[in-house]
C-alpha cells in the first residue's frame, strides 16, 4: 500500500473519512486516542453497508440466498481472524460482543468448571479492569486466591516477582500483552514457558497489541486470547476469544439458547459443535463481517510496516514530551523497550489531566484523560488521573508537533492561572 516518497501515515490517511471531518486547516482533527478505539477505514464502512443493503439475513439458519451469502461472509470473517492469529483451526475462534465478554466467558466456563477453593490465579498490577473484575468474581464464587505480579521502577513487568509468585497452586496466569497505560510489552513467550512448567494455563489480553504487531498463538504456546474489533480498525460490538480446541471441547457453554444447541428436548439439550456451542442467539453478523474487512485492510498494509512506523512516531512523541517541565511519563521508554506500545501516558505536576484534555479538545486535538480503566495501577503510582496520547500508523510527525506545541501553551496558561 505504501507509495514511494510517502510516509505510511500519508499513504493511509485518505482511507479514513473521519480525518476530513474538519475543513478548517487550523482545526483539522488530530486524533491521539487510538488506544481507546481505532478509527475505521472506508473498507470497513463499506462492508457494513453492503451487508445491510444486499445480504441482510440471519446466519446458519436459512436455506435462501441471502442467508447463504451472509453465512459465507460471516464464516469468512472467522477464517480471517484465525489466520490473523495463526490459529490451528477457525473452530478455535469464538465471536463475542467484545474482549471483556471473551474474558468473562473463560472465567464463567473454564474457571467455574476447573477451579476449586485454594487454587490461585496470577494477575498483574497493570491489568485493565476487564482482566481484573471477572477473576475477582470467580474468586468470590469458587474460593480461589488472587495474586498480583508487581512492576519494576521503569514500569515493566517484574519477572523476578512472577517467578516467586508462580507456584504449583497457580492454575491460570492472565496478563495483558501491551499495557494501555504503561505501554510496556510483556514477554508472553517467557511467561507462558514459566507458567506451563508449573502446570498453569495462560490467558492474554491482546487488545492493545493485535493492531500493532504480529501475534502467533501457536508460537507463543498460549492457551486463551481475547481480542476486540474496535481496536483493530473494525466496528464496535464484536470481539473474539481464541482458545485451544481441546480446552474449548471440555468447557461448558457460556450462554444458553438458540444456535448453540444440537438437539433440544423439554428437559435437556445437546450442545452444538465448536465454535457454535459458545455463540448463543443471533451473533453480531454485520460487525463480524466488517471486522474481517478490517483484518484484510491491516494485512494489506503489513503489521511489520505498521510497527516500524509506529516505533518512529512513538520515539518522536517521547522526545517532544521530555522537553515539557514537570511532565512525567509512565512506563518504559522506546529506547529501553523498542516493542512498547505506541502511546505515552503522562502526568504534569500540579495540573489535572481533564483540564489538559478539555483545552486540547478545544483546539481539535483528542487525547485521553482519567484512570484508563486501571485504577489499581494509578493508586500504585499515587495518582488519580493521567493524560494519554496514543498513536497509530495514521499518525504523522506534524500531528505530534502540533500536539506538543498546544500542550506547552496549555501548561503555561494553566500554571499562570492556578
Amino acid at each position: 500500500m505504501r507509495v514511494p516518497n510517502q510516509t505510511l501515515a500519508e499513504a493511509t490517511r485518505g482511507n479514513f473519512p473521519i480525518f476530513s471531518a474538519f475543513s478548517n486547516e487550523k482545526q483539522k482533527l488530530i486524533y491521539l486516542d487510538h488506544a481507546a478505539t481505532s478509527q475505521k477505514p472506508q473498507e470497513v464502512l463499506t462492508a457494513l453497508e453492503n451487508y445491510y443493503k444486499h445480504d441482510n439475513a440471519n446466519v446458519h439458519r436459512g436455506a435462501h440466498q441471502l442467508s447463504a451469502r451472509a453465512t459465507e461472509a460471516f464464516e469468512s470473517a472467522r477464517d480471517l481472524t484465525g489466520k490473523f492469529l495463526n490459529a490451528s483451526s477457525s473452530k478455535e475462534i469464538i465471536f463475542t460482543r467484545n474482549a471483556t465478554e471473551a474474558i468473562n466467558l473463560v472465567a464463567r466456563t473454564w474457571g467455574d468448571y476447573e477451579l476449586n477453593e485454594g487454587d490461585e490465579i496470577l494477575l498483574t498490577l497493570m491489568e485493565h479492569h476487564s482482566n481484573l473484575v471477572p477473576w475477582q468474581q470467580l474468586a468470590k464464587r469458587k474460593g480461589c486466591i488472587l495474586r498480583h505480579i508487581g512492576i519494576t521502577e521503569t514500569g515493566e513487568l517484574d519477572l523476578k516477582d512472577l517467578k516467586e509468585k508462580l507456584t504449583s497452586r497457580t492454575r491460570l496466569v492472565s496478563v495483558v500483552h501491551i499495557s494501555n497505560t504503561l505501554g510496556c510489552c510483556n514477554p508472553i513467550a517467557e511467561i507462558t514457558k514459566l507458567a506451563h512448567q508449573k502446570g498453569a494455563l495462560v490467558m492474554v489480553d491482546a487488545c492493545q497489541s493485535l493492531a500493532h504487531q504480529k501475534m502467533d498463538v501457536i508460537k507463543l504456546e498460549i492457551d486463551f486470547l481475547a481480542g476486540s474489533s474496535h481496536k483493530l480498525c473494525g466496528p464496535t460490538g464484536v470481539g473474539f476469544l481464541w482458545a485451544r480446541e481441546n480446552l474449548l471441547e471440555t468447557m461448558p457453554p457460556f450462554l444458553g439458547g438458540g444456535e448453540m444447541i444440537q438437539d433440544v428436548f423439554l428437559d435437556h439439550s445437546n450442545w452444538a459443535e465448536l465454535p457454535h456451542k459458545f455463540e448463543a442467539g443471533t451473533p453480531p453478523i454485520a460487525e463480524a463481517i466488517a471486522m474481517g474487512a478490517a483484518l484484510k485492510y491491516l494485512d494489506s498494509i503489513g503489521l511489520d510496516n505498521i510497527h516500524k512506523w509506529e516505533t518512529k512516531v512513538t520515539k518522536h512523541l517521547f522526545e517532544s514530551l521530555r522537553n515539557i517541565q514537570g511532565l512525567t511519563i509512565l512506563g518504559p521508554s522506546p529506547e529501553n523497550q523498542p516493542d512498547r506500545g505506541a502511546l505515552a501516558t503522562f502526568n504534569i505536576q500540579g495540573l489535572h489531566s481533564n483540564d489538559i484534555a478539555e483545552l486540547l479538545d478545544a483546539n481539535g486535538i483528542c487525547i485521553r484523560s482519567g484512570h484508563h480503566c486501571c485504577q489499581p495501577l494509578h493508586r500504585y503510582y499515587g495518582l488519580k488521573s493521567t493524560a494519554r496520547a496514543s498513536l497509530s500508523f495514521t499518525t504523522t510527525i506534524n500531528e505530534i508537533d502540533r500536539f506538543t506545541e498546544e500542550l506547552i501553551s496549555i501548561v503555561d496558561f494553566l500554571k499562570r492561572n492556578i
